[in-house]
């Protein structure tokens, strides 16, 4: 009997750890284990971090590095592309995985979504239309239409109501200006290209996807301030699953300190943009 009853209860014991184990992976890691599958949501037309290829597929540095995550996880990607507004909204109720989409964590969104790392940095910046001779700064479109995409942190930098989730005071070298919201930059540009106050007077965005509008259409565009304030960039994931947002924190750190963020970095940035 005294046998038996520890066999028994050795093997209650094994059956608890399985068991708790299994609750501890959390929601998330449990789904995406079950169906071998991470679904991860980005802006469908945000290059060099997000676009559709000649391929019609997803494809540029937030891509990469998300199929790297699912890899490492030993599960299949699958990429969606809600609204913006959508995704940052939380309250995902178990449709998506992640959002490697380079959102910039704040109080507001850290009320409904979990940041789980900064991964990388960049600087916002303003461009304006190349036949604008007078912009030399913000200062200059008091007033004035200046566009940006909706629900980032170029919008609220132009409402001046950016708080970042560090606490840290952000400047603003303009009294007010007239701020108009686009679904996607492509908008944005294709107004400004019509010639300065006409439709814009300027454009707030991301340096790194301006960048490469002005490199094709120089006698289109020019950046006036490359450098308003710095954007850093957080993968998120829904609210309230702490076990999911260790895991994915954990596959981050081994891409950053093995280097195959940098190397993503390299290969679609030109420049290391990693946050150490």
């Amino acid at each position: 009997m005294a046998l038996k009853w520890k066999l028994g209860a050795a093997a209650a014991v094994l059956m608890t750890v399985a068991f708790g184990s299994a609750a501890n992976a959390g929601p998330t890691l449990d789904r995406v284990t079950k169906t071998g599958t991470m679904v991860q949501v980005m802006d469908q037309s945000y290059p060099p971090f997000s676009f559709l290829n000649d391929k019609n597929e997803m494809d540029g540095f937030d891509a990469e590095v998300a199929k790297e995550v699912a890899k490492r996880l030993g599960v299949t990607l699958k990429i969606e592309t809600p609204a913006w507004e959508v995704i940052t909204a939380g309250n995902w109720k178990g449709r998506w995985d992640i959002c490697i989409c380079s959102m910039t964590p704040s109080k507001q969104r850290g009320e409904v979504l979990d940041f789980v790392t900064i991964y990388y940095n960049t600087p916002g910046a303003l461009v304006v239309s190349a036949d604008d001779k007078t912009t030399t700064s913000m200062k200059d479109l008091n007033g004035k239409k200046v566009g940006a995409q909706s629900g980032t942190p170029y919008e609220e930098y132009l409402n001046k109501a950016m708080h970042p989730e560090d606490g840290s005071v952000v400047k603003y070298p303009f009294e007010a200006v007239t701020v108009t919201p686009f679904a996607s930059e492509d908008l944005a540009f294709q107004d400004l290209a019509l010639g300065g106050g006409k439709r814009l007077d300027g454009i707030v965005g991301n340096l790194i996807t301006i960048q490469p509008r002005i490199t094709q259409t120089p006698d289109k565009f020019r950046v006036v301030d490359a450098n308003l304030f710095a954007d850093p960039n957080a993968i998120a994931v829904d609210k309230g699953d702490p076990e999911w947002k260790a895991k994915v924190a954990s596959v981050i750190d081994d891409m950053r300190k093995d280097g195959t963020l940098s190397k993503i970095s390299m290969k679609w940035i030109g420049a290391d943009i990693i946050a150490k």
